[in-house]
């Protein structure tokens, strides 16, 4: 990406500010608690996600699977399901529209946007259908840019719909599309960023922009689903912003308040990107890893907050925050993994080689490792990940090492955190606390730079480990309404 310093600059004062999904879809808590709550709405910028469940209508189910109009295209045979789920997700958005705009002539316009960009979308895709009937044209090789195309509809739609929504307010919007639909030039997101900001004022208009970028760099096919959050990071780099800000409809808490209980789990004050990083490795993203390095070294702080708690300050993230006193501030982890084993002792003095080895066949069998570990014989791997795959990633570390004895086994991690662990007798307390609950540590991991603790035990253990653990070492000290208030 190119270097900011000579991209467009705006005040240093800017806070720029991603919204998820679930608050879009809140369209009166976004204009009260996000837009209208502090005494002027301007000297921001908003980036927008697609409203909940819309990006799983476009391209696949985030958790089930279950295909969206992409995963049904790109099967490539002569099925018009597609055309069918397009025309669904264009119902859909015209659903949506019509709860959200009650002046008819609004309602049409706003109408008019998606449908055309859904009309569009439909001819394009039917023209290469047609093209990849040939045999010179691969339809594989075009997936990729189907994608991009389909995921920008959802961003389009929301932050379209927020811009016009908000004039009825007073509020002076600008709608900001990063879509790149009527580009002929794909630029590198940094550019492209610059070009679409240059002529905003910010002390008078609120602009509001689409999560998705169509650049250069080809978003998604590095951060997938998770591409708002590299936009909204360059946005507020390139921006020069005071602080970037993503609302969500949870606090950033201690633990999943659905296994703790509501009235347990605790707000974080503070925290800082290391822990952020460590959440990322679960898969509990309060900001994506590579998103979070361009705040981090650009010295912009990141702001968690509640949509549907404004007066709440939320989660201050920075580089540099340490905790003064020592303890335990977030009990998370993963609730299935496999453990597989390789036991060879023909592997002493050779872990490296072996590591080496098995590290490529996981990662071409797609298998998410999450941590591993090694004595002198025996490398053990804890994977995320379906069991088809780790059951082929075993059969090929079989004929790779045959003198080796390879086990599986079912297993959850539960990890203590904290920005300053060094907390005398924490092992004690926490291997004390799962005894307590007659649950067997299986393995567990704590590094020299004491900010993660990880535990596995057996499968079905998570939900009693996660609340002993939280108990033990969070509720006990009676935090308040935020752990490290500011």
């Amino acid at each position: 990406m190119s270097n900011p310093e000579n991209s467009a600059v705006a005040p240093r004062k800017l806070s720029v500010e991603k919204i998820g999904g679930t608050s879009m879809s809140a369209y009166e808590a976004v204009r009260d608690n996000i837009v209208l709550y502090p005494p002027s709405p301007y000297h921001r910028v908003l980036v927008v996600s697609a409203y909940a469940g819309v990006t799983n209508l476009l391209l696949e189910h985030k958790k089930s699977g279950q295909p969206g109009v992409y995963g049904l295209f790109a099967r490539g045979d002569d099925s018009h399901e597609w055309q069918t789920a397009l025309e669904t997700l264009r119902a859909e958005l015209l659903k949506i529209n019509s709860e959200l705009f009650s002046d008819s002539e609004q309602l049409k316009q706003a109408n008019a946007f998606i449908d055309g960009r859904i009309t569009d979308t439909r001819a394009v895709l039917l023209h290469l259908h047609e093209i990849c009937r040939h045999g010179h044209f691969e339809l594989r090789e075009h997936l990729l840019t189907v994608r991009e195309l389909l995921a920008s509809i959802g961003e389009a739609h929301s932050a379209y719909n927020l811009s016009e929504l908000l004039k009825n307010h007073g509020v002076q919007t600008a709608f900001i599309d990063l879509t790149g639909w009527d580009r002929k030039e794909i630029l590198p997101l940094d550019e492209h960023i610059a070009q679409a900001f240059a002529e905003v004022d910010f002390a008078t208009t609120l602009p509001i922009a689409t999560g998705y970028a169509h650049c250069a760099e080809n978003l998604i096919s590095t951060f997938d689903r998770g591409y708002s959050e590299m936009t909204f990071s360059r946005i507020a780099v390139i921006l020069q912003a005071s602080e970037a800000v993503i609302h969500k409809e949870f606090h950033l808490s201690s633990a999943d308040p659905r296994l703790v209980g509501e009235g347990n789990a605790v707000p974080i004050g503070k925290t800082n990107y290391d822990i952020a990083d460590q959440l990322a490795n679960l898969g509990m993203e309060a900001i994506h890893p590579r998103a979070g390095k361009g705040l981090r070294q650009a010295q912009i702080a990141l702001r968690i907050m509640n949509t549907f708690e404004p007066e709440h300050h939320g989660t201050l993230i920075t580089a540099d925050y340490k905790s003064a006193e020592p303890k335990v501030e977030i009990i998370a982890g993963m609730d299935s993994l496999i453990a597989v084993e390789i036991f060879d002792q023909e592997m002493m003095n050779q872990q490296a080689d072996y590591e080496a080895q098995i590290l490529q066949v996981t990662k071409r069998n797609k298998c998410d490792v999450v941590s591993k570990d090694f004595n002198a014989n025996t490398i053990t791997l804890y994977i995320k990940g379906s069991l088809n795959k780790v059951s082929r990633a075993t059969a090929q570390l079989e004929e790779i090492f045959p003198s080796a004895q390879i086990t599986t086994s079912k297993l959850c991690m539960v990890s203590a955190m904290g920005s300053n662990m060094r907390v005398k007798g924490l092992l004690a307390q926490a291997i004390q606390s799962l005894a307590d609950q007659g649950i067997n540590i299986e393995a567990m991991h704590q590094n020299t730079r004491q900010v993660e603790m990880q535990i596995f035990v057996e499968a079905d253990q998570y939900a009693t480990a996660v609340k002993a653990l939280h108990q033990k070492l969070i509720e006990v000290h009676n935090h308040g309404n935020a752990i490290a208030k500011h």
